[in-house]
């Protein structure tokens, strides 16, 4: 079903002409000709996206934003102002009100689609569900900014390699990037007062880290280390705060996640807590499955057995103990002293 969209302008030749682009592109184009009929369209017809020029009369297109974010129905409808203003003050207070995105008259016909198609992209990116999970935060970043910026991070930003063994950032600094992990794997892990280390997160390609110290405009409260040889890319502090303050709704949706993110994190110490050994280690080699090598499942995992004994929060021999159970029962082998997955169904779903 083809998407809907509504043109306000007061100009009869520009109001036409570009609902003629947008009806030739596949869209469904509606009109009006001044800010009053367009906030009655909008309201009626619940348009997929917005497209109001700024100098009108009756209401101009600051009214109309203000009305359209006003009502529940519309708050969320993606807006693209249409203005052949483009002084500073006018694209500022666009967007502290709301805006999504500006197009300067005189436009071409590409440069119109491609600002309709990115901003429906994105309206479609956030009325996904994403899991309350590091990978479901960061497949949401991607998704977001992906469409603007993070797709050319290696072109944007420089891509540096780590060797095995290498502290990324270590707690109690001041952090000064988002680290995005194109390639490779990383820890991130805390010392407990008797000296042994706890791992807090794992991460693998495509996985962002960092991102809670920058947020909370805090020190870094966990030391993270490259497991293996990777490459990442900074993106620079200011960078980051202007990707999620750029936009209220990709804000409020971010913030949504990282609350549904601690919350898995507090079920993650509970189980830790309150389950058996046996059912610890089994959900810890789902999970270090599921990051590490969700593309082939079938192949050795490439963590060591200390480091999956501080994941769990437990000591190696019992964890050994475990690992010779599973292997007995045939839940999983072992080729070359590495754990090799073999029935990772059944270990989702062991009863105890």
């Amino acid at each position: 079903m083809s998407k809907t969209i509504l043109v306000i302008e007061d100009n009869n030749d520009i109001r036409e002409n570009t609902a003629e682009i947008l009806e030739l592109a596949g869209f469904r184009a509606l009109t009006a000709k001044n800010g009053r009929k367009g906030v009655d369209a909008a309201l009626k017809e619940k348009p997929d996206l917005i497209i109001c020029d700024i100098m009108m009369p009756e209401l101009d297109g600051y009214g109309v934003l203000h009305l359209i974010r006003k009502n529940p129905d519309t708050a969320a409808v993606p807006f693209i102002f249409l203005t052949a203003k483009s002084e500073r003050s006018d694209f500022r207070k666009g967007m502290e009100m709301g805006a999504d995105d500006y197009i300067t008259k005189p436009f071409d016909d590409s440069e119109l689609l491609s600002a309709v198609e990115t901003r429906l992209k994105k309206a479609e990116v956030l009325e996904h569900k994403y899991p309350s999970t590091v990978t479901g935060l960061a497949q949401f970043i991607k998704d977001v900014n992906g469409l603007d910026k993070v797709e050319k991070l290696t072109e944007e930003y420089e891509l540096n390699s780590y060797e095995k063994r290498t502290v990324l950032f270590q707690e109690g600094k001041r952090p000064r990037f988002l680290y995005y992990l194109v390639k490779g794997k990383v820890k991130c892990f805390k010392n407990h007062e008797d000296g042994k280390e706890y791992i807090t997160n794992l991460y693998s390609d495509g996985d962002f880290i960092g991102y809670t110290a920058l947020i909370e405009d805090g020190n870094y409260e966990e030391r993270a280390i490259i497991m293996e040889h990777s490459e990442l890319v900074q993106i620079p502090k200011d960078d980051f705060i202007k990707m999620i303050h750029s936009d209220i709704i990709i804000a409020a949706k971010f913030i949504h996640i990282i609350a549904k993110n601690i919350k898995e994190k507090e079920e993650r110490l509970l189980n830790l807590a309150y389950s058996s050994l046996r059912k610890r280690v089994a959900k810890a080699l789902v999970e270090i499955v599921d990051k590490f090598q969700a593309t082939d499942p079938t192949k050795p995992l490439e963590i060591s057995r200390e480091e999956i004994a501080q994941y769990i929060g437990t000591a190696t021999e019992s964890l050994n103990r475990t690992i010779g159970d599973f292997k007995m029962e045939g839940l999983i082998d072992i080729s070359k002293g590495k754990i090799l997955p073999v029935n990772m169904d059944q270990m989702r779903i062991l009863p105890y």
